[in-house]
């Protein structure tokens, strides 16, 4: 019995027995930012700068996330003392643990 061309050649198609290896190892193969340690000073400033935003401004957020520093502009919606966040545009929490920068921006809009 002959086997038809096509049937042949789905016997070679590359086959991925454990799904997701490979994408667990494109993952490991990123480069992740280490965790800075903040001086007390460092702080202080952060400290200030935080108590003299309020919700409304316009603000510069660097922060770690996800083994990553990121940078976001945006307008705070919420500061939660309670809870340690701070909502910026609604959409995004930040735990106020991982800021390592915040300045108000002029929106130019």
């Amino acid at each position: 019995m002959a086997i038809s061309r096509s049937d042949r050649a789905k016997q070679f198609m590359a086959f991925d027995a454990l799904k997701g290896l490979q994408e667990a190892y494109r993952l490991k193969e990123l480069e992740f930012d280490e965790r800075k340690d903040l001086s007390e000073e460092t702080l202080k400033e952060l400290d200030k700068d935080f108590n003299n935003i309020l919700v409304g401004d316009y603000v510069t957020i660097k922060y770690y996330k996800n083994r990553k520093y990121i940078k976001e502009t945006g307008v705070i919606t919420k500061k939660d003392y309670a809870n340690k966040k701070i909502y910026l545009d609604k959409e995004n929490i930040i735990n106020i643990s991982d800021i390592i920068e915040i300045s108000k921006s002029v929106n130019i809009f």
